[in-house]
């Protein structure tokens, strides 16, 4: 029998979404960031880049205002008014202590109980490679939950006025092959859609599928993979580490 998922833990209310570049929130939970605004939870988002190197046709210093502007208008279709970006170098961005102290001075002003971030590990479910982004970003913010409590840490985030903060619960991956819970998708699906749409320029350069019938097809494939797992309905995925 396969075991099912877990609903994700609801006894929260602000969160923080940490990934490496825009789209990455769009094809990996945008359905369940829907969800959880509609319950007047508050979910801020903060890139570690602008994905400025994502568009060949495009020089970094055109694309990265073009994308982040894609990436606010995604982030208001699912109800989230708060984008930070930390400019770190798309393509090249280092796991280590300078991403862990940003990800960590972030925590410490938003004071999340969830932080979600992107599959941290070396594949997509052993058959594709992930990205050196993904996996830094992914294994930093999971790192940065416990740094952004620690007063010995980074002390000079307390210097400058951010109180360690030690009050995340669960860190939260979307885009693993090891879920362990889920959210229900069904009433931000389409919300979801408009909010990969957004980003129309990357989708554009992609794929020469209709843009709005790759989003749709893409996210009613993933949400409905999950379902088998998830009491028949469509659902968003997430390996929940708790702390």
């Amino acid at each position: 029998m396969t075991q099912q998922l877990e609903p994700m833990p609801t006894d929260w209310q602000r969160a923080l979404a940490v990934v490496a570049h825009p789209d990455d929130l769009e094809y990996g939970c945008a359905a369940a960031v829907a969800g959880w605004t509609d319950e007047g939870r508050e979910v801020a988002y903060l890139l570690a880049s602008r994905g400025e190197a994502g568009i060949d046709t495009i020089a970094p210093q055109e694309c990265a205002p073009l994308r982040e502007r894609e990436q606010r208008a995604s982030a208001a279709a699912v109800g989230v008014g708060t984008v930070e970006f930390l400019d770190h170098r798309d393509g090249v961005i280092e796991y280590g202590t300078a991403l862990r102290r940003d990800i960590a001075a972030a925590v410490r002003r938003h004071r999340p109980e969830l932080v979600i971030t992107l599959n941290h590990r070396d594949t997509w479910g052993g058959a594709t490679w992930n990205t050196p982004d993904h996996r830094a970003v992914g294994r930093a913010t999971l790192d940065a939950a416990g740094d952004a409590g620690n007063r010995w840490i980074f002390p000079e985030l307390t210097e400058q006025g951010l109180e360690p903060w030690d009050g995340v619960r669960w860190v939260a991956v979307a885009g693993t092959d090891r879920p362990t819970h889920a959210v229900d998708a069904t009433a931000g699906f389409e919300r979801s859609v408009r909010s990969l749409l957004a980003h129309r320029t990357y989708i554009e350069v992609l794929t020469d599928e209709d843009p709005e019938a790759y989003c749709r097809n893409l996210l009613a494939g993933t949400t409905e993979a999950a379902a088998e797992r998830f009491g028949g309905r469509p659902a968003v995925a997430f390996e929940v580490f708790a702390r």
